[in-house]
């Protein structure tokens, strides 16, 4: 690789890095405000939020990183053909194999980059994230002592406390419970406390009473009594659940799942779609890349407008991952469909290099051109009347 080459890989490699911290970012934003109540609700700090939140990245930098490096291809290819570089690289003899070289090695990097979060970082993530959510949940003294707050465990239970002591005793409790449809229970206790054994986790109620009432009476029953063990064993699960998702499995846990696995058992056409998702993913930075260098790597002089081809290659790598998306979930009840992603690939590598190799400038057909000039020249006309 040439000192063109070296400018082109570093400048690519930049622009794909700002790119894909400022995409991964705001999506992560988006997406974090979504688990707010992890603060609100739960009682965890801000540290354990944004710690929580970010285990979630991995995953998302799965569908980035291939649009971020189109991006950052485009910006690049734009950048030269303004300062009239490709128009000159290509006078002096120089060709496109070339060029496009630097941006190959760009995409074979991200490709390795995604390979191995899709292949270990992304499913090691998740099974984090699992794990920290269902520790969340199972602190009992987070979630329920938080004086002043009305609290829903589970639905049709519901957990109020006054006041909580330095050394542990809660004061003025309330409790409604409502999951038997046939009997609804509320307590009402001046202190209690949560006192863990070997038998489980309880909230030993004391000096309160205790209200039933059923559907077909008419008047509730009051029981007052001096200590009442409230079990609240079954919200203190110490672990998550041992069924993982596809997408927290590994991929050698997909690609040779255990026979007596659940999961695949139940659902073996998830697992398969999974897969052969996983395994095309990093080919989808290498056919963006291709995109890109196949509608912007030609040189165009300063007369011939390259917006048409921006357009155009929005639209392809657009076409792409859509067939992608379409065929993994269609895969599901079809196994056939699953031939549709290796097609769409094949056939962009197919074409798209070989347009390359002969310097081929691809081009919309005239009479789509012709209609995006005259609707923007309507629109431009309406608005400038308006």
């Amino acid at each position: 690789m040439g000192s063109i080459g070296r400018y082109i890989f570093r400048t690519t490699i930049g622009a794909f890095v700002i790119v894909l911290a400022s995409l991964t970012m705001i999506i992560w934003i988006t997406q974090a405000l979504r688990d707010i109540d992890l603060i609100t609700s739960q009682g965890q700090t801000i540290l354990v939020f944004v710690a929580m939140t970010s285990l979630a990245i991995p995953q998302l930098v799965l569908v980035i990183a291939p649009i971020a490096l189109f991006i950052a291809v485009a910006h690049v290819l734009n950048k030269l053909a303004s300062d009239s570089e490709i128009i000159v690289i290509n006078s002096a003899g120089m060709s496109p194999w070339r060029l496009a070289r630097a941006f190959l090695a760009v995409a074979l990097v991200v490709s390795v980059l995604v390979a191995i979060v899709s292949a270990y970082l992304s499913p090691k993530c998740l099974r984090e994230l699992r794990r920290w959510v269902s520790e969340v949940r199972a602190d009992l003294v987070a979630n329920i002592v938080q004086p002043g707050r009305f609290l829903v465990l589970e639905h049709g239970l519901l957990f109020h406390i006054r006041e909580r002591q330095a050394n542990g005793i809660l004061l003025g409790i309330f409790v409604d419970d409502r999951r038997n449809p046939r009997e609804e229970s509320t307590f009402l206790a001046e202190r209690g406390e949560i006192v863990e054994d070997e038998r489980g986790t309880f909230l030993v109620l004391e000096n309160g009473s205790l209200q039933r009432h059923r559907p077909d009476q008419r008047d509730p029953t009051i029981v007052n009594f001096d200590r009442y063990p409230f079990d609240l064993s079954r919200f203190s699960v110490s672990g998550p659940s041992t069924t993982l998702s596809v997408r927290e499995r590994y991929l050698w846990e997909l690609a040779a799942p255990a026979p007596d696995d659940p999961a695949f058992n139940r659902e073996p056409a998830q697992f398969r779609a999974e897969l052969h998702d996983r395994l095309l993913a990093p080919l989808y930075p290498l056919a963006f890349t291709v995109i890109a260098f196949a509608f912007l790597g030609p040189p165009r002089t300063t007369r011939q407008s390259r917006a048409m081809a921006v357009v155009s290659a929005i639209a392809a790598v657009a076409a792409l991952r859509l067939l992608g998306f379409a065929s993994m979930v269609f895969a599901i009840y079809m196994p056939a469909a699953l031939a549709i992603q290796y097609v769409a690939l094949a056939a962009v590598f197919w074409f798209g290099l070989s347009a390359v190799s002969r310097g081929t400038m691809i081009e919309p057909p005239a009479w789509i051109v012709n209609l995006v000039a005259v609707t923007t020249e309507r629109l431009s006309r309406r608005f400038a009347t308006s």
